[in-house]
């Protein structure tokens, strides 16, 4: 009973929604029904991989989650064990609940904070970087500094909620082994890469399959939050050419064969990179 409303919304909002996939297939016209259109193959498929957008929007969505694990991925995981060799009770909840703080702001809120915080006219940072003799910068306008801007605010707004996960994981370590290894002698420093960093590993591989799996599913919503025309060549990713195709100028079936290749990339390399993990480490998602 417990679990039947979760299956009921992934039934309902995932499952059922799925047979609309098939006006990739067809130039879809509103109004008609999805079995009335006119079928067209796979037109939309090779429309979008002919499209001068194509390696742009890959190039774009890719490294914007390669720089995104890279430099976040290991982030929660450093907290997590700084918390843990915390001893003092209510300075870990402080830091704890202060951490997790970020993950409730909305994004809206938070690029509207950027955006204040680096104002090229009276922005804080650019007033301290004139401050030094430095000369102003549109950071928002700036292709060098979209990628940045958008790795390091992601990283400040998840890092204390994701390192929950590896909280969670270390509390189930056994207290002997810290005890065997304090008869032994070990430093704090062997121990945590001898005990804690061991524990962390098979929940730490589940994750970065997950990752390593939705490589092609960039945040939709900061990307649109965040740019403008003159920082498309860094930040138009696959789902806002999508946005802009199939909503903007109303190219449903264009749209939804975009979708549908991303999602179809997403699968297989979800699959490709827990079939790696199973093989060369013995842990993967199933």
């Amino acid at each position: 009973m417990m679990l039947l409303p979760v299956l009921l919304y992934f039934v309902i909002f995932s499952y059922v929604p799925m047979y609309g996939v098939i006006i990739a297939f067809q130039d879809y016209l509103p109004g008609k029904s999805f079995f009335s259109s006119q079928w067209v193959g796979f037109k939309h498929f090779r429309d979008f991989f002919e499209s001068i957008y194509f390696f742009r929007t890959i190039k774009n969505t890719f490294l914007l989650s390669i720089y995104s694990m890279i430099w976040g991925f290991w982030v929660p995981i450093a907290f997590a064990l700084f918390l843990n060799e915390l001893k003092d009770g209510r300075i870990k909840r402080f830091i704890q609940t202060v951490s997790y703080l970020p993950h409730f702001i909305s994004l809206v809120v938070v690029i509207g904070m950027m955006k204040m915080f680096l104002d090229p006219s009276n922005g804080v940072i650019n007033v301290l970087i004139g401050a030094f003799g430095g000369g102003r910068i549109d950071f928002f306008s700036s292709s060098e500094w979209f990628r940045t801007l958008y790795i390091a605010s992601d990283i400040w707004q998840s890092f204390g909620w994701s390192s929950i996960i590896y909280l969670a994981a270390l509390s189930g370590v056994d207290p002997t082994l810290y005890e065997s290894a304090d008869i032994d002698g070990a430093s704090r420093l062997q121990k945590m890469f001898n005990i804690t960093l061991p524990s962390l590993l098979p929940v730490t591989i589940l994750l970065l399959i997950l990752s390593l799996g939705n490589l092609m599913g960039v945040g939709f919503e900061k990307v649109i939050l965040m740019y403008n025309p003159a920082v498309y060549d860094v930040s138009d990713i696959i789902s806002t050419y999508t946005y802009r195709k199939g909503i903007l100028e109303a190219n449903y079936s264009y749209g939804t064969a975009m979708g549908l290749f991303n999602s179809v990339i997403g699968m297989a390399l979800l699959v490709f990179f827990n079939w790696l993990s199973r093989k060369t480490m013995q842990q993967s998602i199933w």
